[in-house]
């Protein structure tokens, strides 16, 4: 790059070619909207949308935590989810006691009941602790949703997948955000349609 311009220009471009590659995959686009629907079919049966991740993605587990219980669009009742990764003596008595690979898993197996919803939010898709929460997830009986990038394990342990097409940390980190705000949108107008 020959300049910060440069820099600033490249990288948005890079950002706005993930989106039109989503743009344009009608599976991916699919498998947002099957998502958006078993968040509402479990929340309309008592149930909870729980999340985890590491690093910026625990922070996007506690991002769309907050649009689903405070407000994504407009004011309506609160809507039942928690992010796994703000509990800091849970997560540290868990990591101490058990070790790192299993802070999600084991508040899956304390918290979650048979019909809620686990969204697994990683990069990578190799993260060993949201990785060893998926296979409980299929034990507790808990419907479980991927949020990845290009590769890693997590393709084959989810009930639903949704694989940004990047190989990129940041741009699939961006795609992330994008993709959670479309499936909160779609969540809030079902449950609480409001007259345009």
């Amino acid at each position: 790059m020959s300049t910060r311009s440069d820099y600033i220009k490249c990288t948005l471009i890079d950002s706005i070619n993930v989106k039109n590659a989503i743009l344009s995959n009608e599976r991916l686009l699919e498998a947002i909207s099957k998502v958006a629907c078993a968040c509402i079919d479990a929340l309309e049966g008592g149930n909870r949308i729980l999340l985890a991740g590491n690093g910026g993605s625990a922070a996007d587990a506690q991002h769309i935590a907050a649009e689903f219980v405070s407000r994504f669009m407009y004011d309506r009742p609160g809507l039942a989810a928690i992010a796994l990764t703000t509990d800091t003596s849970m997560l540290t008595a868990i990591g101490n006691d058990y070790g790192f690979d299993h802070l999600f898993e084991r508040q899956l197996e304390a918290n979650a009941r048979k019909g809620d919803i686990f969204i697994a939010i990683t990069t990578s898709g190799n993260s060993p602790n949201v990785l060893r929460a998926l296979a409980r997830c299929r034990e507790l009986g808990v419907i479980s949703v991927g949020l990845a990038g290009n590769g890693g394990d997590i393709q084959a342990m989810c009930d639903y997948l949704i694989a940004v097409p990047s190989d990129s940390t940041p741009r699939i980190q961006e795609a992330h955000i994008t993709i959670s705000h479309i499936i909160c949108g779609l969540v809030e107008s079902a449950m609480f349609p409001r007259l345009a």
